[in-house]
């Protein structure tokens, strides 16, 4: 099978860590990220690279004051790593696959996503292509970057991805974010408003819109946390507007007077070195969901 041929060419499993470390570092563009991002030492990092460039003949990195940026043999060392390592996970996956099933699909995309959206591409996958083993995740824009980069995501679904070698990021709707409270009497500024991080082209909406505002006292990284702590102890938040439609149509949350909305694309990241039939089909199911968000 061709991950045994692959990993014959590896003798260790270091080397694989040095492959992981590589990615990293592509992922985050700077020695210091990539350390935070595997709980390892920059100096680890430093000499895993070195290592790695000695083995390979190569500079794999241009290093600067603005980081790590990859060298033309780093971005063809780039596919490569990514390769060993997901074909790392994919045998322990395929070792721990159900029976029945015939491969497997990992998604990780953002809290509110999985509310709705992602649940109705859940059904569809179950449904459609039931021989597919998923794996589900919660994540965060570094998270799921970070796990695309290395191969152990498939699809990430998220608001503010980064632009990364081998993969697509296609846009597939926008998210209203809509400022509600659970009293249609709540003053604005409400001295008890939950500011929920929703990422950074949020804060920068949320700051322009509102540049006198003061640094709220409570702050949630969940939606979800943000609704509990506004149904329990009231308050105001800006949540999507997809997950709040009924709760504000039974009267059980009222939309801010006045209040701005805030827009946030909508983005799935997936790499383009993938010929997979079931990540093609699961893609593009993404794509037409997409599509009917936009038409709503």
């Amino acid at each position: 099978m061709l991950y045994i041929v692959l990993l014959n060419t590896w003798t260790t499993e270091m080397d694989v860590e040095f492959a992981r470390t590589f990615l990293a570092v592509a992922a985050a563009g700077n020695f210091v990220g990539a350390a935070a991002r595997l709980h390892i030492t920059q100096s680890t990092v430093s000499a895993r690279i070195q290592t790695l460039e000695m083995q390979m003949g190569a500079r794999l990195f241009r290093r600067g004051r603005g980081g790590a940026e990859l060298t033309a043999a780093g971005h063809r060392f780039l596919r490569h790593a990514k390769t060993l390592v997901r074909t790392l996970a994919q045998a322990r996956h395929d070792v721990r696959l159900p029976s029945g099933f015939s491969g497997g699909l990992t998604l990780s995309g953002r809290s509110a996503l999985w509310e709705d959206f992602l649940l109705s591409w859940v059904e569809w996958m179950r449904e459609t292509v039931p021989d597919v083993s998923l794996r589900l995740e919660l994540g965060f824009e570094e998270g799921i970057m970070q796990g695309l980069v290395q191969g152990t995501v498939d699809i990430g679904v998220m608001y503010t991805p980064e632009s990364r070698p081998g993969l697509s990021v296609e846009h597939l709707f926008d998210e209203s974010l809509v400022l509600v409270s659970n009293n249609p009497d709540r003053p604005w500024p409400d001295p008890d408003y939950i500011h929920v991080d929703w990422g950074a082209e949020f804060h920068a909406q949320f700051g322009a819109r509102f540049p006198d505002l003061e640094t709220p006292a409570r702050i949630a990284n969940i939606g979800w946390i943000g609704l509990k702590l506004m149904q329990s102890h009231g308050g105001s938040a800006y949540l999507p507007q997809r997950t709040v439609r009924d709760p504000i149509e039974k009267g059980l949350l009222w939309r801010v007077h006045e209040s701005p909305l805030i827009t946030l694309p909508t983005y799935m990241v997936f790499p383009i070195d993938r010929d997979e039939a079931h990540l093609a089909r699961a893609v593009q199911k993404l794509r037409f969901l997409g599509a009917e968000e936009r038409a709503r």
